[in-house]
């Protein structure tokens, strides 16, 4: 995850609060907004470089949240509901 210093987020969230707001019904929604950022940062600039640059960060925010949010709970669930794998030895 690319963290940014506090002051750097300070203009930007500003600008994405009107975005936090919306209330996205959808996933198709959700996509469409992301696609949006994706080709507004991305202007004319149509390289290998540019698409190598926004897939690679786009690849890193899936990993993150993955990281940070899917296994936390996948492990809660673990614990909830039981393991389905069971114990082996190889």
């Amino acid at each position: 995850m690319s963290y940014i210093v506090s002051w750097q987020r300070v203009p930007i969230e500003e600008r994405l609060l009107p975005l936090l707001g919306l209330p996205l019904q959808t996933a198709g929604e959700f996509n469409y907004v992301i696609t949006r950022l994706v080709d507004t940062w991305l202007g004319t600039s149509l390289s290998y470089h540019n698409i190598a640059l926004i897939t690679g960060v786009l690849e890193n925010v899936k990993q993150e949240l993955y990281r940070r949010l899917a296994i936390p709970y996948e492990d809660q669930k673990i614990v909830s509901n039981g393991d389905v794998y069971y114990p082996r030895d190889f």
